[in-house]
């Protein structure tokens, strides 16, 4: 999980590339996930005094969550919203869409509920979800009793948004039911080259090429190399890669970790690699070979495997 500023420096690095307004609003809103969901929230950093602020009867999981108000210790101390010491921020699901907006440049009118953004001057195209346009990134919304309701961003198939916190959906839920498109992103928009968020458990290409980068970078593998399965070695790799580079070493290669890789190994090729056979070695040589190579294999030249 990030903190707050590493999301701001990551904003400000996007901007600085030259990043269209859909792309930092995707990647910034992917930079976010797992943040908190408080009601009322629209990007407040999170404390105990903010979520007081917004506790209410009808929303108890924001005292209820909190370490702190729910009395459980009395600091933020070990809370899993605060990687590496700083806070992160908070939403609600409006807040969100309307605070990663505003990092673009765009503002969202209507104040207050999601339903007073129903309004013309905000959208230049809306439309019913099985029309969605491909590649282009939206607002999406739930609408109930012709009001629109909750929200998110959508492109494609994926969607963010706030619910039990900021989420990453790689296949769109049936809930949505409109989209809309920001006046500030009309036209054609190309779409974002967004590498996916892959963490222990992943298999593909996405992690070949993080394993690839890792060992470009000095951190080996010395086990399996670039087998495209993240499994213990490749998190190990990865967190010592995130400490080094003044990220929070949680193990997940998310936006920021992605930009971080690229950013050291700019299209730079992995280098060739080759496997060696030795035969007629005595068990003595082959077992020092392994010692000093581990991810080796030795076989005895029989009619079994040892």
């Amino acid at each position: 999980m990030n903190n707050y500023i590493q999301v701001d420096l990551f904003v400000k690095e996007l901007k600085s590339q030259g990043k269209s307004a859909s792309e930092i609003i995707w990647e910034l809103a992917l930079a976010c996930v797992e943040w908190p969901y408080v009601f009322g929230a629209a990007g407040a950093t999170c404390t105990p005094a903010h979520r007081k602020e917004r506790a209410s009867a009808a929303h108890p999981t924001i005292v209820s969550s909190c370490q702190v108000l729910n009395g459980k210790r009395d600091s933020c101390s070990g809370c899993k919203w605060l990687p590496g010491g700083v806070n992160v921020r908070q939403f609600d699901c409006r807040g969100l869409t309307r605070w990663t907006a505003a990092q673009a440049g765009i503002t969202i009118r209507g104040a207050g509920a999601t339903s007073q953004w129903d309004d013309d001057r905000n959208w230049c195209q809306k439309g019913k979800i099985e029309n969605m346009p491909k590649d282009q990134l939206v607002c999406l919304f739930v609408r109930k009793d012709a009001k629109m309701e909750h929200t998110g961003w959508g492109l494609n198939q994926e969607t963010v948004e706030c619910s039990s916190g900021v989420q990453h959906f790689t296949k769109r839920n049936k809930k949505w039911t409109h989209w809309a498109i920001p006046k500030a992103l009309e036209g054609v928009i190309p779409l974002p080259d967004i590498k996916a968020t892959i963490r222990r458990g992943s298999k593909g290409q996405a992690v070949t090429e993080l394993q690839e980068k890792l060992m470009q970078l000095g951190y080996p593998l010395p086990r399996y190399g670039a087998d495209g399965d993240f499994g213990r070695e490749t998190e190990e790799a990865l967190k010592l890669f995130q400490t080094n580079a003044g990220l929070t070493a949680d193990g997940i290669c998310g936006p920021l970790t992605w930009a971080a890789l690229q950013a050291m190994t700019p299209d730079t090729p992995a280098a060739a690699r080759y496997s060696v056979t030795i035969p007629h070695l005595t068990e003595l040589e082959a077992r020092e070979l392994l010692e000093r190579f581990p991810a080796g294999r030795m076989t005895w030249e029989g009619d079994e495997n040892v």
